[in-house]
């Protein structure tokens, strides 16, 4: 793409201009997306793509540390591409501190260290419920078998919802964290909001124990939720909780179908598989989210005005080769100091998930090597990986001697 002088901000250099669509990673990185974002690595470290409405790009750990819990200048407000007022009705990640706090307080107690256990029960009961089913078949299409049941069914207890409702749930958030088009992602989100109206005026009479609850008895600094916010929240969990844990459990179960030797090292050491989940998540970053400028400010040779957007993909962080060694190896015996990622964010923002998720994903390889120790890609049958907002595998087929 040749990008037209006369498109170009006049404060953006033109050594900075990229043509790089996010949602269009597809064919670069058909067999890795994560590589397809790291050819960013090859020019500037802070890029600008004329592409989803025009914004910047942060290709380095060093500036995203910064980025993420500078406030004053890097506001959450805006956090998606293309930019959206939609995102200040999702809370509480469209706020800022000190506004944020006392949203993100009222759902700390569903991922405190007494519930994740819980969770974890429920979790590793379904793996084997359907490590079980699947075994004896020989082959399994993972994202949908297992990837988009595992997480989901945990999940949607703990917002208490029906779980035959899972397909068409699944398929709203599907647009919401991947789709270019601000139509789709504006329809999906009213349909959420339908969807959730009558459990939330149910529970506004009479809470129960579910997260849903707990953000309608929430604190907000004195005073009850509006039911906006309530509906703004609630949406948020939604559309997190059911997507990100089983796109990170689509590109651990791939590169682990790559990677027989790799996988064989988990079964006989299991004392490696927390690291290992570490270094995977590392390795095959999930979110692209972005931030907005609230003020013209000059940063490292960067003339920044207000009201541009910047990106912070997680995903360039962890493959940053002045942050991780060797950044693109796969390495379950770096020493924990030596595995940096951004994968959940920092400060303020960070996913209040994170321990339920990497607890999700080594339930999925305690349960699931034991009785499928030796599966590998079907090549009869596609590999599907779709980049954006949330980086993930669509369609994994994989096969086995059953």
């Amino acid at each position: 793409m040749l990008v037209p002088q006369d498109s170009i901000p006049e404060n953006v250099p033109a050594d900075r201009v990229v043509d790089f669509d996010f949602f269009a990673l597809d064919q670069l990185g058909k067999d890795d997306i994560q590589l397809a974002w790291a050819t960013l690595h090859d020019g500037p470290d802070i890029v600008w793509t004329p592409h989803n409405g025009g914004h910047w790009i942060a290709t380095r750990g060093e500036d995203i540390d910064v980025m993420q819990v500078d406030y004053e200048h890097f506001s959450h407000r805006n956090f998606n591409l293309p930019r959206s007022e939609m995102d200040q009705y999702s809370l509480p990640l469209g706020l800022d501190p000190p506004h944020h706090t006392p949203f993100r307080k009222s759902i700390m107690p569903a991922f405190g260290p007494r519930m994740i256990k819980a969770l974890e029960g429920v979790a590793r009961d379904t793996a084997r419920e359907l490590v079980a089913q699947i075994a004896p078949r020989g082959q399994c299409e993972f994202i949908e078998d297992f990837a988009k049941v595992l997480p989901i069914n945990v999940f949607l207890g703990m917002v208490d919802l029906p779980l035959d409702h899972r397909h068409f749930l699944l398929e709203w958030a599907e647009v919401a964290v991947r789709s270019p088009d601000l139509a789709k992602r504006m329809e999906v989100h009213g349909k959420m909001r339908e969807y959730l109206t009558p459990y939330i005026d149910a529970r506004m009479q009479t809470p129960g124990d579910d997260v849903i609850s707990m953000v309608i008895t929430g604190d907000i600094g004195g005073r009850p939720p509006s039911r906006d916010e309530v509906f703004g929240m609630s949406t948020l969990l939604l559309f997190g909780g059911l997507d990100t844990v089983a796109s990170q459990l689509g590109f651990i179960a791939l590169h682990l179908a790559r990677n027989p030797a790799q996988r064989r090292e988990l079964i006989e050491h299991p004392e490696l598989r927390p690291r290992a989940t570490e270094e995977l998540i590392r390795r095959f970053g999930l979110p692209n989210t972005a931030r907005v400028l609230t003020q013209d400010y000059a940063y490292k040779g960067v003339q920044f005005r207000k009201g541009d957007m910047i990106q912070l993909p997680k995903c360039l962080y962890g493959l940053d080769d002045r942050q991780n060694a060797d950044p693109l190896t796969v390495d379950f015996h770096r020493k924990p100091s030596q595995i940096k990622h951004a994968a959940f964010g920092a400060g303020p923002h960070i996913c209040p998930g994170a321990s339920l998720a990497r607890r999700e994903l080594m339930v999925f390889m305690d349960e699931w090597l034991p009785l499928i120790p030796d599966f590998e890609i079907d090549p009869d049958k596609p590999l599907v990986m779709k980049s954006g907002p949330v980086n993930g595998v669509l369609e994994l087929h994989l096969k086995w001697q059953a």
